[in-house]
């Protein structure tokens, strides 16, 4: 019994083997047939997925359009420079880039002192991944409340500077690369090293380039300014292709085909022009493989660098106003101008065409007992003043136009009393004068009556004036129409209006009148003065007059694209006649005896310019921007003058605007005039400053 047992199991486990081998067999037929299917019917297919390759399409950045002055000097150039990159492949992984850092460091030298902790932190994880694991515990691992970006934070939180100070000197040095590496977006080049590039370090990098996956040598390019910091905020700047795109705008530009990276003009000039500057970027295509490398490449479209902008300024001239108003706010400052006066504004343009010859502002500052003086042109255009008397042209236009007084019309210049208000007076009784006059020697009496007549009164002594708010709306109708509280139009961004103050008792119209009540930029007060000037046409201001395209094959040479003509605003509601007998009172401001401005420009070497303007003073207080809070300890005068020259016909009007003086007995603004006119003509006429004789 046991025996046949045996022999029946036996012969089981003997069915069971050759089952086993038959699965077996089956199995490697199977197989066969598999890798038969694979090779020799769908070989071409998965040989294709092995190779296969990815076209993309890659843009890279050109050098942006020059900034030139009126007679094409050179004010924003382009510099080239040596720069070694690192173009980041599709699927680059961070063990990949350190590898090419470690590398890259034994060729080249970055500063650390940009390293932060946690890019210490980052690099230390990457460097020890075990070490960087256990950090963390088994619960958190198994906590499904935890991302990644939860556990990655307790691990960062966790490393101690005991782990920091374990990084070498060596490692630092190439994490001081690769920190550069990782700002990089996928196939644009990120530059490693743009500033300092030895030729050494340019010689022996090209030589191992094959052994660096990524890295190259390019010829970048960053601004460069001949003139150094002359009419410096007004051009605006750039980014830096370390900073990039500006995050408040990032997605305006990532919309227009920027890349993150790309250089933008982030202020003034640079900004308002944007689009002219950063022309066409070049085309190129990338061929990838499955690993996200680049194994091919080849243009597609060339590119074009930016334009050129030409600008209306005199750069010549430029340095000279600014000269001028840096000597004069030194002398004033030094001298006990006070402690609230700190700035001074010039601008300087043709009257005729709107183009801003120059417009220049300064600002003096006090630093370890020294005096220091920086730009603040931009205040020509954002910070508004009570101007004073250099506004009474356009009261009497406005006294014209409605009727409240004709050409020669007399009044009576003697101190007036209202009831319950102090004595008003002009600085000195003049008798009956009419509007000429009254312009040439500066009468407040003359506008303080013209006033009351727009309130619909007639003046007699301890009046009471009424209450006629639409005196204002039409004051400051007639004042807008020669760009008095409106924006001038000028091509560059944040321009100020100026303030237009709420309370409008009947007192304060008089104040208006002469200039001591709404706030306007010395930009409006060139526009102003220009309007006169050309016969009532309000112009808008412009600093950029030709768009020019640079030549492919000569730098000195370019294509006009775009001239800019002047732009009339509108006209104003004067009679030609009238406006004259506002330009003689403005001639006589200057040439004749009596006339406010005189004594600065009634000799020579100025009588020969045949100014014609006007001079402001207005009493103020000094507003503290810090504080928020005016102070009113102790009062200030804004000094003011406008002008244009030669009378005749007009080439050059200008503005000269010095707020918060201690007193308005200094002349900074007629000695500041007479270096600015005196500069305009000098250079017109071909003539040499001492320093320039000397040189």
């Amino acid at each position: 019994m046991k025996a046949k047992e045996r022999k029946k199991q036996k012969k089981t486990s003997s069915n069971r083997l050759n089952i086993m081998f038959f699965m077996i067999f089956l199995l490697f037929v199977a197989l066969i047939m598999r890798l038969g299917y694979v090779q020799i019917l769908s070989g071409d297919y998965y040989k294709n997925q092995v190779n296969q390759t990815e076209k993309k399409t890659v843009k890279t950045s050109v050098p942006r359009g020059r900034i030139m002055d009126k007679n094409y000097r050179m004010i924003v150039d382009n510099e080239g420079v040596n720069s070694i990159v690192y173009i980041q492949g599709e699927r680059d992984s961070p063990k990949k880039m350190l590898k090419t850092a470690q590398k890259l460091s034994r060729y080249i030298t970055l500063e650390t002192d940009k390293i932060t902790e946690r890019d210490m932190k980052d690099y230390w994880m990457l460097l020890h991944p075990k070490k960087a694991a256990a950090k963390l515990n088994k619960n958190e691992l198994q906590n499904e409340k935890l991302e990644q970006e939860d556990l990655y934070h307790l691990q960062l939180e966790r490393i101690t500077k005991a782990d920091l100070d374990s990084i070498t000197a060596a490692e630092l040095k190439v994490l001081a690369i690769f920190r550069e590496m990782k700002k990089g977006y996928a196939f644009t080049p990120q530059p490693i090293k743009d500033k300092g590039v030895t030729s050494a370090e340019i010689a022996t990098v090209s030589e191992v380039l094959d052994d660096l996956p990524g890295v190259d040598i390019v010829i970048d390019w960053k601004r460069k300014y001949p003139y150094k910091d002359t009419f410096a905020s007004v051009l605006g700047r750039v980014t830096t292709s370390e900073t990039g795109l500006p995050l408040e705008k990032l997605s305006y530009y990532l919309a227009r085909g920027y890349s993150r990276n790309d250089r933008v003009g982030t202020s003034q000039l640079e900004m308002k022009y944007e689009d002219v500057l950063q022309g066409v970027k070049p085309v190129n295509e990338v061929v990838t493989n499955n690993a996200g490398e680049i194994i091919d490449s080849k243009s597609v479209k060339e590119g074009q660098q930016g334009d050129d902008l030409v600008l209306t300024t005199d750069i010549e001239l430029q340095k000279k106003v600014e000269d001028v108003l840096t000597k004069e706010l030194i002398r004033a400052k030094s001298s006990g101008g006070g402690k609230f006066m700190d700035k001074a504004f010039v601008v300087m343009m043709n009257p005729m065409t709107g183009e801003i010859l120059s417009m220049a502002g300064k600002q003096i500052t006090r630093e370890n007992g020294k005096l220091k003086v920086k730009d603040y042109a931009l205040g020509t255009i954002n910070s508004a003043y009570e101007m004073g008397s250099v506004v009474k042209g356009a009261t009497v236009l406005t006294g014209y136009h409605s009727g409240k007084i004709s050409p020669y019309t007399t009044m009576l210049d003697a101190p007036i009393q209202l009831r319950g208000t102090h004595v008003k007076k002009s600085v000195s009784s003049m008798g009956w004068v009419n509007e000429i006059d009254a312009l040439k020697r500066s009468s407040n009496v003359y506008m303080f009556k013209l006033a009351m007549k727009m309130l619909g009164r007639e003046y007699h002594p301890n009046m009471k004036l009424p209450n006629r708010s639409e005196a204002f709306d039409e004051m400051r109708y007639h004042f807008s129409q020669f760009g008095l509280g409106e924006k001038t139009g000028i091509d560059l961004p944040n321009e100020s209006t100026g303030v237009k103050n709420r309370a409008e008792t009947p007192g304060l119209l008089l104040d208006f009148a002469i200039g001591q009540y709404d706030t306007y930029t010395p930009m409006q007060l060139t526009q102003y003065v220009s309007t006169i000037a050309n016969g009532g046409y309000r112009v808008q201001p412009h600093l950029v007059k030709e768009i020019r395209r640079p030549s492919t094959t000569d730098r000195h040479q370019s294509s006009l694209i775009r001239s800019f003509k002047p732009v009339y605003l509108n006209k104003i509601d004067n009679k030609d006649n009238e406006i004259a007998n506002v330009q003689e009172g403005f001639r006589r401001v200057y040439q004749e005896q009596g006339g406010t401005a005189f004594k600065y420009f009634g000799h020579e070497p100025y009588r020969q310019y045949h100014i014609a303007g006007k001079t402001g003073t207005a009493q103020s207080f000094y507003y503290d921007p810090v504080k928020h809070k005016t102070d009113l300890s102790e009062p200030t005068y804004n000094l003011t003058l406008v002008g244009y020259a030669p009378y005749e016909h007009p080439e050059v009007a200008f503005s000269v605007v010095v707020p918060s003086m201690r007193s308005d007995n200094d002349p900074i603004n007629k000695l500041i005039g007479q270096g600015i006119i005196k500069a305009y003509f000098d250079l017109k006429n071909g003539v040499k400053d001492n320093l320039e004789k000397e040189e």
